[in-house]
C-alpha cells in the first residue's frame, strides 16, 4: 500500500477539546500495564474529572496480580475506544504514572467514579471483598484519532 493511500485511512487526530469530551462520555477501557519485561493489559472501568484518570480495583483475596502489576509499572498506558464501523470509529490512548488515592483524594475519585465509570456484575452483593483500592493516572500525555465520519 502506498503511503498517500495509507494516510488517507489513519484518521483525523482529535484535538483537546475532543479528547476531554470523548473520554467523558465513556466508561471503560484497557489499562496496559508492565514489569520485568511482562505485559498485562485489564479492561477497566475508569471515572475522568478532566485533568486525571480514576481506577478502582477489587481485590477478592489477600493477592491481585492487577494490584502487584500496577504497583511495579513505571509508565502505564490506558485505551479507550468507540467502533461504530470501519467508517466509524474513535480512540484516545493516556500515559502517565499510577498512584495511590489517599484517603483525602476519595471524594474525587468518587464523583469522577460516579460521573461516567461503567460496572459489570462480577460478584453478587453477598461475596465480601477483602479491599478496594483507589488508583489515578497522572496524565503524561493524552493523544486522540477519530475516522473522518466520527462526531
Amino acid at each position: 500500500m502506498e503511503a498517500d493511500s495509507f494516510a488517507g485511512i489513519q484518521g483525523i487526530e482529535m484535538d483537546t477539546d475532543e479528547v476531554d469530551a470523548f473520554l467523558r462520555s465513556q466508561g471503560f477501557g484497557v489499562l496496559s500495564l508492565a514489569r520485568d519485561g511482562e505485559a498485562y493489559g485489564i479492561p477497566i472501568s475508569f471515572g475522568y474529572d478532566g485533568t486525571q484518570l480514576y481506577f478502582v480495583l477489587l481485590r477478592p483475596g489477600a493477592r491481585s496480580k492487577k494490584e502487584e502489576f500496577v504497583r511495579e509499572t513505571d509508565t502505564a498506558s490506558f485505551l479507550v475506544y468507540d467502533v461504530g464501523d470501519k467508517h466509524d470509529w474513535q480512540s484516545v490512548v493516556v500515559t502517565g504514572r499510577l498512584e495511590p488515592v489517599g484517603d483525602d483524594d476519595w471524594p474525587a475519585l468518587r464523583d469522577a467514579i460516579e460521573e461516567n465509570a461503567w460496572f459489570p456484575s462480577l460478584f453478587s452483593e453477598t461475596q465480601p471483598m477483602q479491599d478496594i483500592l483507589g488508583w489515578r493516572l497522572v496524565v503524561d500525555e493524552m493523544t486522540g484519532q477519530r475516522s473522518h465520519d466520527a462526531p
